[in-house]
C-alpha cells in the first residue's frame, strides 16, 4: 500500500444475498488513490463501478476486505466517528444531483460546513465565494426545482468541495449534462484539484472526461482488470 494514499482499499468483497439469490457484486479489489491523483473508472453497467464507490464512501459495508480512508480503516471506528471523517474527508458527485429540494442553493452548499460546527457567517461566505466560482453567484436564493440541470450539478459540484475534502468520489458526474457544461464541471474539478490538492475518483462512461485523468481503470465483473 502507498505511503501516500489517502483513499485504499484492498481485497474488497461485496455479496448480495437475498432469499436463493447469492451475487458476488465485488471480488477482491485492490485500489490506492494518492494524494491530489485523479482517477477513472470505466467498465459496462453491472460491472461493480458504483458499488465500489459507495464502498469507499463508507456508505455501505463490505462483506470482506477494508478501505482505509486518512490513515483510518472504516470497518472498525464508530459510527459517530465514520460520519465525522465522511463529513471533512470526503466529497461525493453523484449523477442525480440530491439536493434538498426545500432549501435555497445556497442553503444546500453551506449545509456540510455547518454541519461540522462551522459558524453559520463563515459557512455563508464559504458557500458564496464556491458559488461564483461555479457561476451561480446569481442564484443564491433559487430552490433546485427553479434551476436548470446543469447549474443543479454545479451547484451539486460546490457542496461537494465546500468542506475542502481531501478525495471526492463522483458517479458520473457529467452524465446528465450537455458538453457545454460537462466542460465547465470537468475545469472546475481540475482547479480545485489543483490548488488544493484534492483527489478525484471519478465513475464515468464518459470517455472525454476519462482521458483528462491521471489513471484509467477498467472494471469487470467485479473485478479491476
Amino acid at each position: 500500500m502507498s505511503e501516500f494514499g489517502i483513499l485504499q482499499c484492498r481485497q474488497l468483497t461485496k455479496r448480495f444475498q437475498q432469499g436463493d439469490l447469492d451475487v458476488d457484486v465485488l471480488k477482491g479489489v485492490d485500489l490506492t488513490i494518492n494524494v491530489g491523483e485523479r482517477v477513472a473508472i470505466m467498465g459496462a453497467s453491472g460491472s461493480g463501478k458504483s458499488t465500489l464507490l459507495h464502498l469507499l464512501g463508507g456508505l455501505e459495508k463490505s462483506t470482506q476486505g477494508e478501505v482505509i480512508l486518512a490513515g483510518e480503516n472504516l470497518n472498525t471506528i464508530s459510527a459517530s466517528k465514520l460520519s465525522k471523517l465522511r463529513n471533512s474527508s470526503l466529497g461525493f458527485i453523484y449523477q442525480f444531483h440530491h439536493l434538498l429540494g426545500e432549501f435555497t442553493i445556497l442553503e444546500n452548499v453551506a449545509m456540510p460546513v455547518l454541519i461540522s460546527g462551522c459558524s453559520i457567517k463563515k459557512a455563508r461566505k464559504e458557500a458564496i465565494e464556491l458559488l461564483n466560482r461555479v457561476g451561480l453567484g446569481h442564484r443564491l436564493e433559487h430552490k433546485p426545482g427553479e434551476l436548470s440541470g446543469g447549474e443543479r450539478q454545479r451547484a451539486a459540484v460546490a457542496r461537494a468541495l465546500i468542506n475542502r475534502p481531501k478525495c471526492v468520489l463522483a458517479d458520473e458526474p457529467t452524465g446528465n449534462l450537455d458538453s457545454k457544461t460537462a466542460e465547465q464541471i470537468y475545469q472546475l474539478m481540475l482547479e480545485l484539484n489543483q490548488e488544493l490538492q484534492v483527489s478525484f475518483l471519478v465513475v464515468t462512461h464518459d470517455h472525454e472526461l476519462a482521458e483528462r485523468m491521471d489513471r484509467v481503470l477498467h472494471m469487470e465483473d467485479g473485478l479491476i482488470v
